[in-house]
């Protein structure tokens, strides 16, 4: 998987996207993480348009992969 760094983050908020895509970059996010939680914000049932907050912090150490 890859490392998500502080310069992807605006990544994650390219319009449009693929569902598949996106869990791509939100999978390396959350896996880049030293923590991370998630909150339902908005959930409409007669539409199935949802929001959700993620928050977290990258872990911010260089892996010796990185540095090749």
């Amino acid at each position: 998987m890859a490392r998500f760094r502080m310069q992807d983050i605006r990544s994650v908020e390219r319009t449009p996207t693929a569902p598949g895509t996106l869990r791509s970059k939100l999978g390396d996010l959350l896996v880049s993480s030293v923590n991370c939680t998630a909150k339902v914000d908005a959930l409409n049932s007669e539409t199935g348009e949802y929001r959700i907050i993620l928050q977290g912090t990258l872990d911010k150490e260089e892996s010796k992969f990185d540095e090749a």
